[in-house]
């Protein structure tokens, strides 16, 4: 019983019975070709069919379509366009009937050639790509000659239009940012203010790139304007701006590939072919290169050198379905225009190569068969085909031709066999050797194309490649990198959302005393809330690579006071405000800008650091404070900030000073004189005793300000057993003078004394005070 079985071809297989012209077809003959096929003996299921054709009195054409699909999977080209043509006499091919022969010859173009003589072995093209299953490609094709430099846009690859840098840091086109979600770099998530009608132009970018490269930047300019104008359909004026940015500089690959498609849009073929001739030269491995050259061609009627750009397109990119479709439509096309117009005595004059033609010499041959049993009364024909498989390379051609076969198909084969000798070896190794001849073929079609025009094309990005774009010595000016707040070199520079770039430091301290831009007023409440003060990576990498020097000695400054700044002995600054204490937190609200800058200082520097006075009528602050160690900073939208502070160590003023508005001071620290022998006895029975008063006070008071106590300064710590152990004494005992009712200066008085005995002899006569005096 005959198998059902879907043919290589796609055609459902008919059983014989059902059909008049097929009366000698063997199905178990034709179930062993189908078992061939998948086991890649293409040989023996060509051979079957051959067999089964010379049996019958009339040509099949699913038989003829198998075989032909056969012989174009055994790399046997020649043999199958001559059954291909004994069932396109039959009926029209259709393109999803020549899969197989378009990716055989794709194929036979890729793969290496395993019998060179010279044993050497050829390049294997890369075949996956960015785009995807329709045939597209990403920008990123062209990198690999047009790479992007530091003054590129990392999204179109092109010099940058309207520089817009992101709140990252990274700059892009502010066009490209149009679609962008994420930061290609970074990854950084882009919000509105970021995307495209939101996010302003870099200022001072935008001016150098104008000014260091004026015709490339005038191009640019022409070119977004042409393609604001194609999407507008204007495509008169848009090819006119194309034009004048190719005259102002040499065409880089995707501007000469966007001309080609707005001719192709605007029905100008000729003009598109000569566009992608040019692309196709100087990017000789480009699919999309190929794949405009090919559909420019074939709308041009030019459909004998638009398959040959199909081919080489398929096998550059030998996963893309739209090419492969668009190839076989065309040889479809070819096929057709041959068989179906008898008026024509020979084959289309676009097809003629000559009888000298050579065939493309198959790839390796493949394993026979494992022998099997075969069935019925075909078991010992099949049995002679199986030990025949053993010998493939002694497989016949066809036997038999139809007589009805039309008598050009001949003429045809030979024609589209010299457009297929014609083809080129695509560079870099992927060669093509013609049975009989070690010799290899590049094709080169015709163009009006100047040499000079196609030399100038592909040798511009080859020189950005090695080189990249410089800045002409003679327009480099420091004065355009100088931040217009301290006349300085940019040292960290940034960008605002508004477009303007200040040195860090500088802005920072401007939106100290006011929310707003410096230079245009605009509102910076939201960026200064962030604190998204990312330097602008573009402005950075220049002045390294052009103002070398001039940033080291920049830098050098800027150490220099950062160092100074840290000295917590020479230049303490001094916040005045009110009483701390060592171990006691300190919570603060910064709302003025002098401290504002104060803070951040004390951050910046690392040493988290910052003397605490009260205020004093002559001398500005008191001769006596303590330092507050910065454990957390808050910052609200309006420049306000809350600091989690807590008290480190106790200091004498030895003189007042001020900074950039704030006070400063160089200090001496102090520490508790030690007690020993008796003194040390005395010490600590009277920190015993005065623990416990202290906790017999607090413990007293009632429950609604003990809360509000522990609430603000914690609960009281626990008595130490070495009272001696930090150099101002037991915490408990801060904690105590925090929190009883007395005056600052009273607070002062005993901040001062490095003496524990004292302190703990005034403290308990505090506590005596507030223990007789009624409650209220």
């Amino acid at each position: 019983m005959a198998t059902e079985s879907q043919p290589l071809n796609g055609e459902q297989f008919v059983h014989p019975l059902s059909n008049p012209h097929a009366s000698g077809i063997c199905p178990e003959m034709l179930e062993v070709a189908e078992v061939a096929n998948r086991a890649g003996d293409f040989s023996l299921a060509v051979e079957i069919y051959s067999s089964q054709l010379a049996d019958l009195q009339q040509p099949d054409r699913g038989l003829c379509l198998r075989k032909a699909d056969s012989l174009a999977r055994a790399g046997r080209i020649s043999e199958a366009l001559d059954s291909y043509c004994t069932a396109a006499n039959l009926a029209k091919l259709r393109p999803d009937e020549l899969p197989l022969l378009v990716e055989s010859i794709a194929r036979s173009l890729r793969e290496k050639d395993l019998n060179n003589s010279s044993g050497t072995t050829t390049c294997q093209v890369k075949t996956t790509g960015t785009g995807g299953a329709d045939g597209t490609e990403s920008d990123a094709e062209w990198s690999d000659e047009d790479p992007p430099d530091m003054f590129s846009c990392h999204l179109c690859r092109c010099l940058l239009h309207e520089p817009a840098t992101l709140e990252c840091g990274h700059t892009f086109c502010r066009l490209c940012l149009g679609d962008v979600k994420n930061c290609i770099h970074c990854k950084h998530k882009l919000d509105k203010t970021d995307a495209y009608g939101g996010q302003r132009i870099n200022v001072v970018l935008s001016g150098l790139l104008e000014k260091w490269f004026e015709a490339e930047s005038r191009a640019r300019k022409h070119w977004v304007e042409a393609e604001s104008l194609w999407k507008k359909l204007q495509y008169t004026d848009a090819l006119k701006h194309f034009n004048k940015a190719i005259q102002l500089v040499p065409p880089s690959h995707r501007l000469l590939f966007q001309r080609a498609k707005l001719h192709m849009e605007m029905s100008s073929y000729s003009q598109a072919v000569q566009d992608s001739t040019i692309l196709c030269r100087s990017k000789p491995l480009s699919p999309k290169a190929h794949h405009l050259m090919a559909s420019a061609l074939s709308k041009a009627g030019r459909k004998d050198e638009a398959l040959q750009e199909y081919f080489l397109c398929v096998a550059l990119k030998p996963d893309c379905t739209k090419i492969k479709l668009e190839a076989q439509t065309v040889l479809s096309e070819l096929f057709s225009s041959v068989f179906e117009r008898d008026d024509l005595p020979t084959p289309l004059h676009l097809l003629q190569g000559g009888s000298t033609s050579r065939l493309i010499k198959p790839p390796a041959l493949f394993s026979s068969l494992s022998p099997f049993t075969p069935r019925n009364g075909c078991s010992a024909k099949v049995s002679t085909l199986m030990h025949r498989a053993s010998n493939s390379s002694k497989i016949s051609a066809l036997t038999h031709i139809s007589s009805s076969t039309h008598t050009c198909s001949y003429d045809f084969i030979k024609n589209l066999q010299s457009v297929l000798a014609a083809l080129p070896a695509p560079p870099g190794g992927l060669k093509r050797r013609y049975s009989g001849e070690g010799t290899s073929s590049t094709f080169f079609p015709r163009s009006k194309i100047s040499r000079a025009e196609v030399e100038c094309s592909s040798q511009s990005p080859t020189a950005r490649k090695n080189c990249g774009r410089t800045v002409p010595s003679q327009l480099l000016d420091s004065v355009d990198m100088e931040c217009s707040l301290c006349m300085r070199l940019f040292y960290e520079p940034v960008a605002t959302p508004c477009g303007h770039t200040f040195c860090l430091k500088c802005l920072e301290r401007c939106l100290d005393h006011n929310p707003n831009c410096p230079l245009c007023k605009e509102n910076l409440a939201e960026y200064l809330a962030t604190r998204g003060y990312n330097k602008t990576l573009l402005m950075e990498e220049v002045l390294q690579r052009y103002l070398g020097d001039e940033l080291a000695e920049r830098k050098k400054i800027h150490e220099e006071e950062i160092k100074e700044l840290s000295n917590l002995n020479q230049e303490v600054p001094i916040f005045v405000c009110t009483m701390a204490f060592p171990t006691i937190p300190c919570p603060l609200h910064v709302f003025e800008p002098r401290y504002r800058l104060m803070i951040r200082r004390s951050m910046e520097t690392g040493t988290k650091q910052f003397g605490m006075c009260i205020a004093d009528d002559l001398k500005g602050f008191a001769d006596y404070g303590c330092m507050l160690e910065v454990r957390d900073v808050k910052f609200f939208p309006d420049g306000r900030s809350v600091v989690d502070t807590i008290g480190v160590s106790r200091f004498k003023v030895l003189s007042h000073g001020q900074r950039d508005g704030y006070n400063t001071a160089k200090i001496e620290y102090l520490e508790d004189k030690k007690e020993e022998g008796e003194g040390l006895l005395e010490l600590l029975k009277l920190h015993d005793s005065v623990y416990e008063q202290a906790n017999s006070w607090f413990t007293s008071l009632r429950d609604t300000m003990k809360n509000q106590i522990v609430s603000h300064f914690g609960p009281l710590p626990t008595k130490d057993p070495e009272p001696q152990a930090l150099p101002s004494g037991p915490a408990w005992y801060w904690w105590l003078l925090a929190v009883l009712p007395l005056e600052s200066r009273a607070q002062l008085t005993i901040l001062a004394m490095t003496s524990l005995t004292d302190r703990l002899v005034a403290i308990r006569r505090v506590l005596i005070f507030v223990t007789r005096k009624k409650p209220r």
